[in-house]
């Protein structure tokens, strides 16, 4: 088989070279048009029932999570100087478009009682900026002494926060950028004129904040690794064509990876921003291989076009099995059902299928067409650090097997003892580090107000004009009393406040009267508020259906973790059902903070199970280099110990299990066992010309592949290394845990597997038939050089 790609590579490499030009072109225009992803990540599948009753709620009451908030806390703003700031301020963001409504205490509602009309009026505390300081401190008198808004817009330590409602159709778009630059623009405008330090928070701030760091980091480490990578392939071959031309070709793989993403219908997410460093990482890694072979081949014979057909033909089915294997890791994710994950898995599998032919057909075409390696280029493969790594591991893995398999059982001890410290967790902001903004001014919020994270309670009465009988009303307040009592939770809003609040305002705004009216009062209350048909009803739209049927409980909660909010949830649950009774009414827990614990739980254990496949499809893989259950266990052990390992140091460092650690275990599973495959594949070849002399298949094994493992181990080891520089810490842990499990894979392919082969001599050297599904190459088979003339000579002659 590999005769014939000889040829096809070598004999049309003008042909070649101008179809992937041709493709290289169409892939670069769509990658042009390749946009960001500014949607709220869909964590569950579309058929799971929390999912459904998320939608439900939305499509009843609206999005929850479009508020963003500005807070303070400074007395000044108690002074006319500093509140008619704060007044302007609160006017002046309802006029950036894209922002639906604001509501601070310079900018609240009153309820007045029109007895002419019979009915309550909507007014403005605030009419217009006051003159005096007498005219604030009276004016402030009224909202502060309102029940309503405490807790809400301001709080007993002169903390205040300033509401912004923005639009859903904004914060989905790339228009969020220039919005929120817009809303900080002006707040940072009147900090600086009153000196009054400001905190925001919010869902759609937070989001918009992380997604511009996003944009930031895509650009930042597409260049650190391409720098990494130029400079590390600079100093392994001390070359500069062993630099320029494999970078070509990865420039070439970022471009058809980034326009296949665009051809897709995708969009680049916090997983597919690393596709093109990741890209770039395995594309060098390929190089590494190839060139490693071509410089090694044309060492013995001098010959270049049989050194690329020995390359291309040697280094190709590992090279197959190795970009497989890479590509079933990420493939994996598929299984997920997560939207963002099944993306990511299918764009970057197929992208590494795409940068193996890239890499098998341009390599080889690129070095034809240069001179032949001189004799500086050849250099490096004299090395003596190197010759004296191969001779230490052939001699400790000889003469020191005992104390290998004493340290890897201690090892795997400590890996369970790690792993059984390991805990499941994560929260919104998880992944920001504690000294952001985003975070210190999260903290803010939660001291101050309890939260800013929305958990919504949908209450279904299943009667219509249900929600405003007095017995509803009294089971929602007493619902709202409970959630107090969690230190969890916000003041919550329901339409029961809007009752009490119409209550007080029937007794011309009397505080104390704040409170549900008894069944005397019942009646003549509920006249006064507006009916469906009214411009007042918008009051109550944001807390009942049109058939007063359905009504919700809205509350903020505190960025607890999901093993919080589960406690929290189970804990709620019985006491809900104790004042609404399941058979006459259905209460439905929702809000995005409900979505997302059962969406991490989700992925957590969908991605458990997608390892459990990667493993099982990479070992099906290896069994095309031994048709043996022997062998393919020895090939999946040495690369399930770094994953042990890997696991350990998460539990020791308290590094939680979540959806942005758990993927690290199938990407470095896949990348991982590209080492064993290709020490593997030596090993075969070696067996069969040596008559089945294990030892000797193993020492040359190691002489042979020693070199590129470590070259593109450090290449892998220092590539993911860039991700550690992210803002996000499931970003930085990628990086880290990736590297370290990468790290110890290519000690572990070095020394533990050449060490379980010889220890296994004489029950793997029965000569069975024992060929490989994908042919290895057969030295005996050298192409003839002849047939690979090129194109031109062809037409010249």
């Amino acid at each position: 088989m590999w005769r014939y790609i000889v040829r096809i590579i070598l004999r049309y490499r003008w042909t070649n070279l101008s179809i992937i030009f041709l493709i290289t072109l169409f892939f670069g225009y769509k990658a042009s048009q390749v946009k960001m992803s500014y949607e709220m990540a869909q964590m569950l599948p579309e058929t799971d029932s929390v999912y459904i009753n998320y939608l439900d709620f939305k499509n009843r009451f609206g999005q929850d999570g479009s508020v963003m908030f500005v807070g303070v806390k400074d007395r000044k703003l108690n002074e006319l100087k500093y509140f008619n700031l704060w007044y302007d301020l609160t006017y002046n963001l309802k006029n950036i478009q894209g922002v639906q409504g604001t509501l601070s205490f310079a900018k609240s509602f009153q309820l007045l009682k029109n007895d002419s009309l019979r009915k309550f009026q909507i007014s403005s505390v605030f009419k217009k900026k006051p003159n005096t300081q007498y005219e604030l401190d009276s004016l402030l008198k009224i909202i502060k002494s309102n029940p309503f808004y405490q807790g809400i817009l301001f709080n007993d330590s002169n903390a205040t926060i300033l509401a912004i409602t923005l639009d859903k159709n904004y914060i989905d778009s790339n228009s969020r950028f220039l919005l929120l630059n817009n809303i900080i623009a002006k707040v940072d405008s009147f900090s600086a004129k009153s000196n009054i330090k400001v905190y925001y928070s919010g869902l759609p701030y937070i989001r918009i904040a992380m997604s511009k760091i996003i944009k930031q980091e895509v650009v930042m480490f597409s260049l650190l690794t391409l720098l990494i990578a130029s400079i590390m392939l600079f100093v392994f071959f001390q070359s500069a064509k062993a630099v320029i031309f494999p970078m070509i070709v990865v420039s070439i793989s970022v471009i058809w990876a980034v326009g296949l993403l665009v051809i897709l219908g995708y969009d680049i997410t916090i997983l597919t921003g690393i596709l093109p460093p990741l890209i770039t990482i395995i594309a060098v890694e390929n190089n590494i291989f190839l060139l490693n072979k071509y410089l090694l081949e044309f060492k013995v014979h001098s010959n270049k076009i049989k050194s690329l057909s020995r390359m291309i033909q040697t280094v190709g089915t590992p090279m197959i099995l190795t970009n497989l294997t890479t590509a079933v890791g990420f493939a994996s994710f598929i299984i997920t059902r997560n939207h963002m994950l099944v993306e990511f898995g299918i764009i970057t599998a197929i992208s590494i299928v795409m940068v193996f032919l890239l890499s098998l057909f341009l390599v080889p075409i690129f070095f034809s067409l240069l001179p032949k390696p001189k004799f500086r280029h050849l250099k490096y493969l004299n090395r003596k650090s190197l010759s004296f790594i191969i001779d230490y591991l052939k001699r400790i893995t000889t003469n020191y097997r005992p104390v290998i398999y004493i340290l890897t059982i201690a090892i795997v001890v400590v890996g369970f003892w790690g792993m059984a410290i390991l805990k499941t967790t994560g929260n919104v902001v998880d992944d920001i580090p504690k000294d952001n903004k985003i975070n210190s001014d999260l903290e803010f919020f939660e001291k101050e107000f309890k939260g800013v994270l929305p958990f919504e309670i949908q209450i279904d009465t299943k009667n219509k004009k249900g929600v405003l009988q007095l017995a509803t009303l009294k089971r929602i307040s007493k619902l709202q009393d409970t959630l107090a009592n969690h230190k969890e939770f916000s003041k919550s809003l329901s339409v029961a406040d809007l009752v009490k609040i119409s209550k007080q305002a029937y007794f011309n705004g009397d505080s104390s009267k704040y409170s549900l009216p008894n069944s005397s009062e019942v009646a003549f209350i509920m006249n006064y508020l507006p009916k469906e048909s009214s411009g007042n009803a918008s009051l109550l739209k944001n807390f009942v259906d049109s058939n007063m049927q359905y009504t919700r409980v809205t509350v903020q909660l505190k960025n607890i973790g999901t093993h919080e909010i589960e406690g929290l949830l189970d804990k709620l649950t019985p006491k809900i059902n104790s004042i609404f009774d399941p058979n006459r009414y259905k209460v439905v827990l929702t809000g995005t903070s409900v979505v997302f614990l059962k969406g991490t739980s989700y992925l957590v254990n969908n991605l458990m199970y997608s390892l459990l496949l990667a493993i099982f499809i990479i070992a099906l893989l290896m069994a095309t280099l031994f048709r043996s259950f022997k062998m393919t266990v020895i090939s999946i052990l040495p690369n399930l110990l770094p994953l042990i390992m890997t696991a350990a140091l998460m539990g020791f460092l308290n590094i939680n299990i979540k959806p942005s650690t758990i993927i690290i275990f199938s990407i470095a599973l896949g990348i991982s066992v590209d080492n064993t495959i290709h020490f593997l594949s030596r090993y075969r070849i070696a067996l069969k010309y040596s008559n089945w002399d294990i030892k000797y298949s193993v020492m040359y094994a190691l002489e042979e592949t020693t070199q590129s493992m470590i070259y593109s181990s450090i290449i892998l080891f220092l590539g993911f290394s860039v991700f550690m520089f992210s803002t996000f810490g499931g970003t930085q842990s990628l990086g880290e845990l990736i590297s370290f499990t990468l790290l110890i894979a290519m000690i572990s392919n070095l020394i533990l597997l050449p060490s379980m082969l010889l220890t296994l001599e004489k029950r793997l050297s029965m000569k069975k038939a024992n060929e490989p599904f994908l042919e290895i190459f057969d030295d005996d088979e050298d192409i003839d050089i002849e047939l690979l003339e090129t194109e031109n000579k062809t037409k010249t002659s």
